[in-house]
């Protein structure tokens, strides 16, 4: 079960002229190696949700991606591509000496996982893709359909909003958070973990990549789909989405069809945490796959 710790190692690398602070806990050759969302979020919520599976043996590993947390935080937004990112995440790899790892995306840090793996595709022994999508349209129209489900002039009003480019009307984020609280995390009080990284976020990444909002997707990755090349990833992939995910079951389901060996798990009282939401049913899935598929049983 999840817990804060102490990393047993904190190190700075330079990454292309940048630091980038990294997080071990544990040791050992078997290493389980985050991603974090956001973008634009420091690691924290991810990085210690997770690092309890020291429990089970493995050297946990995670790192404030660059423009977050403890990292370097430069403002060209040049530097907010995914390709940048895919390059920062094998040098952050081959700087620890990691070798062949657990490869764990969140949400962004998914999208993230999936490039690497097809950029990268020696360098991994797993893939757990948590809470995250492959195809952004698709996305896009699974966000629009629990949008819809506000009522139509909530859903009028946001677009209004979104059309004259007044995001910040307490009208239009008074929906955004009620959808935050339906679709993000379902917990009344969001663990210590999430509100440090959330207070922490560089807007910077985000908005360039993604967008303003959860639910509204303008930036450089709108169009992204690797859909059709996840049939190159053939390492064993665990799943796991929320019932009430913004990245719905149903974005989970296509990347499952798309790849060549794949498992899935929904977890019905979950949105887009279930690891902080469901620890109880969402941690012996997560070992038990890491066992039977990473080598161990």
């Amino acid at each position: 079960m999840w817990r804060e710790m102490a990393p047993d190692e904190t190190r700075t690398i330079e990454v292309q002229g940048h630091s980038i602070v990294t997080y071990s806990f544990g040791s050992g050759d078997d290493v389980v190696f985050c991603l974090n969302g956001g973008p634009g979020l420091p690691c924290d919520y991810l990085r210690d949700s997770h690092s309890c599976l020291v429990d089970q043996g493995y050297r946990v590993v995670a790192f404030d991606q660059l423009g977050t947390g403890k990292s370097d935080r430069p403002t060209d937004p040049a530097l907010w591509t995914i390709t940048r990112y895919v390059e920062e995440v094998e040098a952050v790899r081959q700087a620890l000496g990691l070798g062949k790892v657990h490869l764990v995306g969140q949400s962004w840090g998914g999208w993230l996982a999936i490039e690497y793996a097809l950029t990268y595709p020696q360098a991994l022994k797993t893939l757990v893709l948590e809470n995250t999508a492959a195809d952004i349209p698709h996305l896009v129209g699974e966000l629009n359909r629990l949008r819809e489900a506000l009522g139509s002039e909530t859903v009028a009003m946001m677009q209004r909003h979104e059309a004259e480019g007044t995001l910040s009307h307490p009208e239009y984020q008074a929906a955004v958070t009620l959808l935050n609280y339906r679709h993000v995390c379902r917990l009344s009080d969001w663990p210590a973990p999430v509100k440090r990284s959330l207070d922490d976020w560089n807007m910077g990444p985000y908005e360039t990549i993604q967008g303003p909002n959860e639910f509204t997707y303008t930036g450089n990755l709108k169009d992204w789909n690797r859909v059709p090349d996840m049939h190159a990833i053939t390492v064993p992939v665990l799943i796991t989405v929320g019932q009430h995910d913004e990245l719905t079951p149903a974005c989970a389901m296509r990347m499952k069809l798309a790849l060549p060996d794949a498992e899935l798990k929904v977890f019905p009282n979950s949105s887009h945490m279930p690891f902080f939401e469901e620890p109880a049913a969402f941690f012996p899935v997560l070992i038990d796959f890491l066992a039977r598929r990473g080598g161990r049983a």
